[in-house]
């Protein structure tokens, strides 16, 4: 099977490029298109059989339940049975946006969406090229970030290619998308209710609206099913061993400074992966090492810039990972605002090699 790779404009979508899609999801098969946290594939959320195939194509486990995406927030009828006043008016502030909201949902949404769970996941992007699909799709949407399971999520059409070429039947490149990191996660299933991942949306943001929103990390296992997407302990990950260094920036630093030259002397290829205020302290340790061919730097962001760091983080990790490394240290920027999202993905793609500087 070849991918079609259709290209849009991402601020004027064209309907006949955007119709040519709709029409594929509307017939059972898969579409990866842009939003504006990474790329989703989407399936339509009613067709059990074309929800297998987002598994299938992911190699993703049945454990892993996926988000349901809408066109907007009149559409949540269609699949929630409930929505709880505090739900509703969290989706009316950040509704399109980054936001996924988990409900209990209609019988009509298949258990292989949910994990066989009673609760769904409901969200309405913002993207043009999204919304524009999800309307005229006329469906609700079943999408996961658009990657092989547990790889690093895709912030370009070349990102999806790279994991999916083949495996899939649509592509719409709209270009890299705005956040570069996953949606934000609230289950109103549970009282209070819980931030189950942390994304582009802030849990200041959420707390500004529903203050008792309790913030929540879970390490899962792919043998049971997950409460909410992106839950496991092993997500976001390179193909190298990836670890990951915390505490004060000047400790952290000197950290991956000895444990770089420990590995070099070993015959070791390492790639270093950090903001680039980390990169310019690590400059004087790293030059000789890098001369010789034993270690790639891959800046992503800056300490003072979250935004830009968050936006940044994933196409990093893919292009240092491309470098063929053994071995991928990073660091992270502070845990505040969009920096624990950056953190969450940081540490899951590490598997629990987290060192304390």
């Amino acid at each position: 099977m070849n991918t079609r790779v259709l290209t849009v404009d991402s601020t004027q979508p064209d309907p006949a490029v955007v119709e040519d899609a709709a029409q594929a999801l509307r017939a059972g098969q898969l579409v990866a298109f842009p939003t504006e946290t990474v790329y989703g594939l989407g399936a339509n959320a009613l067709d059990p059989a074309a929800v297998a195939r987002i598994f299938d194509a992911k190699g993703r486990p049945a454990t892993d339940p996926l988000i349901v995406h809408i066109a907007h927030i009149g559409q949540l009828s269609m699949c929630a049975s409930q929505v709880p006043p505090a739900a509703r008016k969290l989706g009316l502030a950040f509704w399109a946006g980054p936001l996924t909201i988990i409900l209990p949902k209609k019988p009509r949404i298949p258990d292989s969406v949910t994990a066989g769970l009673p609760s769904v996941a409901l969200r309405v992007p913002s993207h043009r090229v999204a919304r524009a699909l999800m309307e005229m799709a006329g469906v609700p949407v079943a999408a996961p970030s658009a990657n092989r399971f547990s790889r690093p999520s895709p912030t370009t059409a070349a990102h999806v290619l790279a994991d999916l070429d083949g495996r899939i039947d649509v592509v719409l490149d709209g270009g890299s998308t705005d956040i570069g990191l996953e949606s934000t996660i609230v289950d109103f299933t549970v009282d209070p209710p819980v931030m189950r991942r942390p994304g582009g949306l802030t849990l200041e943001q959420i707390r500004s609206v529903v203050p008792e929103v309790v913030a929540l990390s879970q390490q899962g296992s792919a043998g049971l099913a997950q409460v909410a997407p992106g839950q496991l302990t092993r997500h976001y990950a390179p193909q190298a061993e990836l670890t990951l260094y915390v505490g004060a920036a000047a400790a952290v630093v000197d950290r991956v400074a000895a444990d770089t030259r420990t590995l070099a002397a070993k015959g070791e290829r390492v790639g270093i992966l950090a903001p680039e205020e980390d990169l310019l302290a690590l400059a004087p340790e790293l030059a000789p090492l890098a001369a010789a061919g034993r270690v790639e730097v891959q800046r992503y962001g800056s300490r003072t810039d979250p935004g830009r760091s968050a936006r940044e983080l994933f196409a990093a990790l893919r292009a240092l990972d491309a470098t063929g490394v053994t071995y991928i240290l990073a660091t992270a920027i502070d845990s505040t605002g969009l920096g624990l999202a950056v953190l969450d993905r940081l540490t899951r793609a590490a598997e629990g090699r987290v060192r304390k500087a």
